[in-house]
């Protein structure tokens, strides 16, 4: 798990020197979300690192899925990932009745599931364009403990 840009600057996958072990936890919660997503056929997941610019979380995971029935599904593989692997359960959920576009909030991670043409109205990734943006794809196929 050594991928950087090219500038150095390290991107989620690795462990900086001043990183916290509560900093490790939610960088370890961010990439377990967005491996359940990819369980289910996710598409586009991205990470956004919102630390520094936003007192809501410390990341976003942004996925897409293509009906209401796969949003629900890469909803429920989430939660059930993340309970089983993380002992950790959301502390809130939105949206999961209508399956448009379907909010959990992990506390310091917040996870964004939506249909594709929601993901294209509403444009997070541009809303919070200052924050660092992480392409799931660069960290997942270096990924060495998936399950």
């Amino acid at each position: 798990m050594s991928e950087q840009k090219s500038n150095g600057e390290n991107k989620i996958s690795n462990m900086t020197a001043t990183e916290t072990p509560s900093q490790l936890e939610t960088r370890k919660l961010a990439r377990a979300i967005a491996i359940a997503a990819e369980d289910r056929k996710a598409a586009d997941i991205v990470i956004l690192e919102v630390a520094e610019v936003s007192y809501l979380a410390d990341y976003f995971v942004i996925v897409t899925g293509f009906s209401q029935t796969q949003v629900r599904a890469i909803s429920d593989s989430i939660e059930d990932k993340i309970s089983k692997e993380l002992d950790r359960n959301p502390l809130r959920v939105e949206g999961k009745s209508q399956g448009n576009w379907i909010l959990q909030d992990y506390g310091d991670v917040i996870v964004h599931i939506m249909l594709e043409k929601d993901r294209e109205f509403y444009n997070l990734e541009a809303f919070w364009g200052h924050a660092k943006k992480i392409n799931f794809s660069t960290i997942s196929e270096t990924s060495s403990d998936r399950k």
